[in-house]
């Protein structure tokens, strides 16, 4: 009798530190398929060893109200993910009692300020998914905010885990002395130009060059993009957005040992690592001066587009972004 009271014992134990050691997590924004993409990940019922503890088990699912594409997506993902046992809430507020951390994936970045504010006050490490922001005042908002409530986050497009583009950013590849990449560009007129899409091109060179830009030219075209940005160290780096034919993800770097192709998307799994990492340690991966220094080359690829395609620095753009982060911020009474 004393040994079925011991193992009963022993059982509930190691089921209350199974229960202790769940990670639990929540997702706002079920308009993008990165969102029923992560679930299953983390739902599956044999998930990768990365993912063993974490589990995504409530959801906010709105959402633009106003990008078409994203609004049609949200009930054909609320019912994806409801199969994997994710409780749709009726606000962020509700969802964010249930969750240990969070990974704000909706679509569209102009609400991810008034979003992400919801969750620093809760106190909850975030995730937020590409664009950070709809553009660069909106990214220092949202940095700023962070601050105030003490909350770890980091942003990032899954290009920038791309195994070849990690191994050109640690120098395993050589010294760069350059990089050219490629991504696909469709637009969205309440983004920035290229944080809607582009991002993807303009992360995967910041990977490999690393931070430093301090000019930016763009020539724009109806079917393209190319934005030559020049480091204070006397490098080049380029980006090519592509709106006509086939759209596709890539480029390559110059470094002491030949050209190197960059890596192009891999799947989900390399930045998921990365976030597991990130919700575990609250150590952030991406600086926030290097996703700022990002955004600040995206606002002067637009003033460089409305100034006929004339040179624009980065500290000119980080001007314009910081005055006009000032008065969001004031506006939102955080």
């Amino acid at each position: 009798m004393k040994k079925i009271v011991f193992n009963i014992f022993i059982a509930l134990m190691l089921v209350g530190t199974s229960l202790q050691a769940q990670i639990k997590v929540g997702i706002i924004g079920l308009d993008t398929s990165h969102s029923p993409a992560f679930v299953k990940a983390f739902n599956t019922e044999d998930p990768k060893p990365e993912y063993a503890g974490f589990r995504v088990v409530a959801a906010y699912p709105y959402g633009s109200k106003t990008i078409k594409t994203s609004l049609d997506r949200i009930p054909k993902y609320i019912d994806e993910v409801k199969k994997y046992g994710v409780k749709i809430s009726d606000s962020i507020e509700d969802m964010l009692k249930e969750v240990d951390c969070v990974m704000l994936e909706t679509n569209d970045g102009n609400l991810h300020p008034e979003q992400a504010l919801l969750v620093f006050k809760a106190g909850k490490p975030v995730f937020i998914d590409k664009p950070i922001g709809a553009n660069l005042a909106q990214a220092i908002a949202i940095f700023e905010m962070a601050e105030k409530y003490n909350v770890p986050l980091f942003s990032s497009s899954a290009l920038r885990y791309s195994p070849d583009n990690q191994k050109l950013r640690k120098g395993e590849l050589g010294k760069v002395f350059g990089a050219d990449a490629f991504s696909p560009a469709t637009m969205e007129p309440s983004h920035a130009d290229l944080a809607w899409y582009a991002i993807h091109g303009v992360e995967t060179m910041y990977t490999i060059m690393g931070q430093g830009c301090e000019s930016v030219q763009r020539t724009y075209t109806e079917g393209s993009d190319l934005i030559v940005g020049k480091w204070s160290d006397g490098r080049i780096g380029t980006v090519r957005g592509i709106r006509d034919g086939k759209l596709s993800y890539g480029g390559s770097a110059l470094t002491d040992k030949g050209v190197v192709p960059a890596g192009g998307y891999k799947g989900y799994d390399p930045l998921l690592v990365e976030v597991v990492q990130f919700f575990k340690t609250k150590v952030v991966p991406v600086s926030k001066e290097e996703t700022l220094e990002i955004f600040a080359f995206i606002e002067a690829a637009d003033m460089s587009r409305e100034k006929g395609g004339k040179v624009v620095t980065i500290a000119d753009a980080m001007k314009k972004g910081q005055k006009e982060a000032k008065k969001l911020i004031k506006k939102m009474k955080i």
